[in-house]
């Protein structure tokens, strides 16, 4: 085995994993709670780069209902983002279940 060969080798794999993670920050996925109101868009890295929320829901008297709609919507958005991620990296990747 050329151990010279293999050096190269991973050093192009590793050039191609960074470019790989790059492009993934550039994907987005978007997330909404029923009805609109609510709309969360994370990156392919994993994070929210947008949080939307209709003034319409705002009710002070019923601050629990708006953070739930909140959390649940931002939390759709991140694993939509991870999953999407995962798949782009599985297409790059070959299959070989690199972790990110």
């Amino acid at each position: 085995m050329n151990l010279q060969k293999l050096m190269k080798q991973a050093q192009a794999m590793q050039a191609g994993m960074a470019q790989a993670q790059a492009r993934l920050s550039e994907l987005q996925f978007s997330a909404e709670a029923p009805g609109g109101k609510v709309k969360a868009t994370a990156d392919g890295a994993g994070n929210l780069v947008r949080l939307s929320i209709d003034p319409a829901i705002v009710d002070p008297e019923d601050v629990e209902f708006l953070e739930a709609m909140v959390l649940k919507t931002v939390q759709d958005a991140l694993n939509g983002a991870k999953e999407m991620a995962e798949a782009e990296m599985r297409k790059m990747t070959g299959g070989l279940g690199f972790p990110m």
